[in-house]
Order: structure tokens, then sequence, then C-alpha cells
């Protein structure tokens, strides 16, 4: 062999070396672009103050990823999720708000008014978006509707203003009654609004109310018990998140106890309870998708006006209405959006 081809079969190695190397280089760079890609997806904390396998919080998560979907985002490719529960236990709260920060969420997502003072005090950076909260300006959520400041924003249920409203509905029902129960949940804030929120219109409609006071499950029996020896002839229930996550034992012993109620949710409606006033149980979860959408895309929470609900349901089963030997006024049927029969 000659010089010149020595020196040809080197510079071949060396072109093929350098090959193998720029190769090698090209699959490095585009898996650590595929892994910062990855790194990127969003990811949403959802921060809940009841039990993972409540129907309400079910519902309530199903509902708001329907929403998301309903946006463009698509679980493990542009979105993702880190969800934590508390299972009625508000205590572990504050603990729960401080692993989704760990976990550096990009927003948190809590439906709740104990749940979002827990995040809010976990962090002044990472966005909280929350709805099923009450008065979010007299909790210290935000220093007002239209401009929240700070890194929270949300959807309130205005449910110590519709306090009122309920009570006024089943006095329509039972036109000759005195006498009200007001169950409510002292531990949260919500709760505990809406019944301070009942007692002026309740003056206000000749109603006597009987404060049924109950922070646990294991109590509600012994609360109807007192309800009945106070001799109160309908029920009232305030939203609260241990009342939602056993809204169907609430909604069976006003049946056995024979007290006409109403609610906050037509889930106690559909569970059997008797009827129903508040928000459009869709709205919530639209609107705070939206919100999470223009959070992910830039908009800061301090842009984002607290929203108020815009339409109302009022349902009703006549079902329970017949167990209970109520007839339901016409006026008040006639307003109704939803009636099970």
């Amino acid at each position: 062999m000659d010089a010149d081809e020595g020196g040809s079969g080197d510079q071949i190695a060396i072109t093929n070396s350098l090959r193998i190397i720029l190769l090698a280089v090209a699959l490095v760079t585009v898996g650590v672009i595929a892994e910062a890609q990855q790194g990127k997806v969003p990811k949403i904390g959802w921060l809940s103050a009841g039990p993972a396998s409540g129907p309400s919080q079910s519902r309530g998560r199903e509902s708001f990823r329907r929403e998301i979907r309903a946006l463009g985002y698509v679980e493990g490719k542009n979105i993702s999720f880190a969800a934590r529960y508390a299972e009625d236990k508000f205590d572990r709260l504050p603990a729960l708000a401080d692993e989704l920060v760990s976990l550096k969420v990009d927003v948190i997502v809590t439906a709740s008014t104990v749940g979002a003072l827990a995040a809010k005090n976990a962090t002044r950076t990472i966005p909280i978006v929350f709805y099923n909260v009450g008065d979010s300006v007299a909790a210290g959520l935000v220093d007002s509707l239209a401009r929240p400041g700070g890194n929270i924003t949300g959807f309130t249920q205005i449910a110590p203003v519709l306090a009122g409203k309920r009570l006024e509905l089943l006095k329509e029902t039972v036109p000759k009654l005195s006498r009200v129960a007001v169950l409510w949940d002292p531990r949260d804030l919500s709760s505990s609004q809406q019944w301070q929120e009942s007692q002026l219109p309740g003056r206000e409609l000749g109603l006597q109310l009987h404060s049924m006071e109950v922070s646990s499950a294991d109590k509600l029996e012994a609360a109807f018990r007192e309800a009945i020896k106070a001799r109160s002839a309908a029920l009232a229930v305030t939203q609260g998140v241990r009342i939602l996550s056993n809204l169907k034992q609430v909604a069976d012993l006003a049946t056995k106890n024979r007290l006409p109620s109403i609610y906050s949710r037509g889930d106690f409606v559909a569970s059997g309870g008797l009827m129903s006033y508040g928000t459009d149980q869709s709205e919530p979860y639209r609107r705070v998708a939206s919100m999470v959408d223009k959070i992910l895309k830039g908009t800061k929470p301090a842009e984002i006006p607290v929203e108020q609900p815009m339409s109302f349901e009022l349902a009703i089963n006549l079902k329970t209405a017949k167990a209970l030997g109520l007839t339901i006024p016409p006026l008040v049927l006639m307003r109704a959006t939803r009636v099970i029969k």
C-alpha cells in the first residue's frame, strides 16, 4: 500500500468517527430537547378539603377536567394533575398545600374557602383559583372582586347572599312555617357565613331559626333529634365541605324526620332532598377552567376579576314531596328549572 492510499484510509476512518460523534451528539441533543419539552407540561394542583371518593368531590373533579379538555388540553400531553385530599380533616390542608407547592405546580385549584386559605398561606407566587367559596372578600382571600390582588382569583358562589332566598322559598312552600332548623358547620367559614346571613331574612320572614351545629357526620342524627325537640318544622342546609361529603345521609335524615328541606345544590335533590336553590352547577367549572387557561397563557391572577354566578337553578323532587305529604304550590313549581317526578 502506498502513502496516498494509507492517507486516504486514515481520512475515511476520521470521517466515519466524526459522523459517529455527530450522530451521538444529535441523539443526545434530541433527548435533551424532548426532556425539556416534557418538563414544560403545565401541572395543575388540585386541593380538596373533602374525600377523594366523595360524590360531590368526584363530580367536581371530573367536571373541571371535562371543561379543561374542551379548551384543548390533553392529560399526559399538554397538561398534568397532582391531587391532594384532606378527607374532611381541615387541619391537614396546610401540609397538603405545602406538598403541592413543593411539586412546583403551575396553578392550584381548590373548591372551598378553607382550601383556598390554606393555599394562600402556602404560597405568594403560585397562582391559585378557587370556587365554591362564599364571601371571598370577607374571608380575606382577595382585596375586592374587581381587583383581587396578589396571586389568587376565582369564582364566588355568593352562598351567604342566597341563604335568605332559600328561607323565602321554604316559607312559600310551607306557608304556615314558623320554625326552621339551619344545618351548618362551625368549623367551615363559608357555612358559618351562611348561618350568619340567615339571621336577618329569618326575622323579616317571621321565622325562628334553630341552630344545628354539626362538625362531623357522627353528630348528624343527634342534631336532627334536637331539631325535632325544638319543634322545627323545616330544614335549611348551608353549603359546606363536610355537609356535601354526607349529602345522602342529610337528605335521608330530613325525609325520615319529615322535615321539608332546602339545599344549596341539586346534588341533594337528586339524592332525595326536597328542593334546592343555587348556582347552576356546571357554571363554576366552565368559568374556573377558563381562568386556569388564561393563567397558563401568561395572565396574572391579580388581573382576573373574581367572577359571580350568572344563572341559578331551582330543583324540586316531587317524589320526596309526596313522601312528606306536601303539595308544592303552583307558583313555586312553575319557577323550577328541574323537577324530579
